[in-house]
């Protein structure tokens, strides 16, 4: 599901896209950033079907050697412990998956290239030779199979992250987000599972979260102005344009989570934007941005701004 953190990197990604647009219709790029989230669930259903494809392409394999010319011994008698795997086999009658994914038109059957690759490397591996040769045949072993493989090949296969830049340039934002939910899906997984298992929700409260972005995303504009003034303030011999325009950006996302989400405790704001700091501008941007808020949350505590709902909400 999608956490305030991802919440709030979806927001900076539409506040970064509406002021460098020409088009300056809040409520068209609004759009746009809410049709990011159906995205990112999206990729996860791409994702969770593509651990079905890497099984059906061990299928196919078996298949092939069984009518070859001379097949060998294990040609006509294969390991089928991978093909066979438990959680392969529950994923794939997964009723969710199957309906989602048809409703929202994902399928792999017009990308017939990564799961082959993916599936070669995966055979080639330590992992997938040590659990064949293993006679032991319990769920839990099948399910720390699939983890280590999704974790250690899957999600690092560079030819699958570039497949999914192809289809969306935003999902290299996202994929490490959704490979840890589907991480978690396969570690939720219990061993009575049918095909009525839940998959992960998009949203942990759809209707709070959606709200949250809403006025996230709509408040940095309103005031954007206002705020630009108060970095500038803040920024002695620097003009505002010679600023990092992510850092000016991440300030305000911040700014106005201090002065007008009164529920979001200062300290949750603080140090939630010198993370995205961190991650999303420069090496130093951190530190700067940092140490401006502090100057700017020292002046609003004494203008009395800081307007929380509940006791320690602005010391916390």
């Amino acid at each position: 599901m999608l956490s305030r953190r991802f919440l709030r990197i979806k927001v900076m990604q539409a506040l970064y896209a509406f002021f460098h647009s020409e088009d300056k219709s809040v409520a068209k790029h609004e759009k746009e950033m809410f049709a990011s989230f159906e995205n990112t669930y999206n990729l996860y259903l791409y994702l969770l079907l593509f651990v079905i494809e890497i099984r059906d392409c061990g299928r196919n394999l078996i298949a092939i050697r069984k009518v070859k010319q001379l097949p060998t011994e294990s040609d006509i008698n294969p390991n089928t412990k991978f093909v066979e795997n438990k959680i392969f086999s529950i994923i794939a009658i997964n009723r969710q998956l199957a309906s989602e994914s048809k409703k929202r038109n994902i399928s792999w059957e017009k990308d017939n290239e990564a799961a082959p690759k993916l599936f070669l490397k995966i055979a080639e591996s330590e992992e997938y030779k040590s659990y064949l040769t293993n006679d032991n045949r319990s769920f839990k072993d099948d399910k720390k199979f699939i983890s280590d493989i999704y974790r250690e090949i899957i999600s690092q296969d560079e030819f699958l992250q570039f497949t999914f830049e192809e289809k969306n340039i935003h999902w290299a934002d996202d994929i490490d987000f959704v490979n840890s939910l589907v991480l978690k899906t396969i570690d939720y997984i219990p061993e009575s599972a049918n095909d009525n298992l839940p998959l992960a929700l998009l949203y942990k409260d759809e209707k709070e979260d959606k709200k949250f972005a809403k006025d996230l995303f709509e408040k940095v504009i309103e005031y954007s102005e206002e705020e630009e003034k108060n970095i500038q303030e803040k920024t002695e011999n620097w003009e505002l344009d010679r600023i990092a325009f992510m850092d000016v950006l991440l300030m305000k996302m911040a700014i106005t989570e201090f002065l007008y989400f009164p529920t979001i405790p200062v300290k949750v704001s603080l140090n939630e934007y010198i993370e995205l700091a961190k991650q999303y501008s420069t090496p130093k941007s951190s530190v700067f941005v940092n140490g401006i808020l502090d100057k700017l949350l020292a002046d609003y505590k004494k203008e009395g701004r800081l307007q929380k709902e509940g006791r320690g909400l602005v010391e916390n």
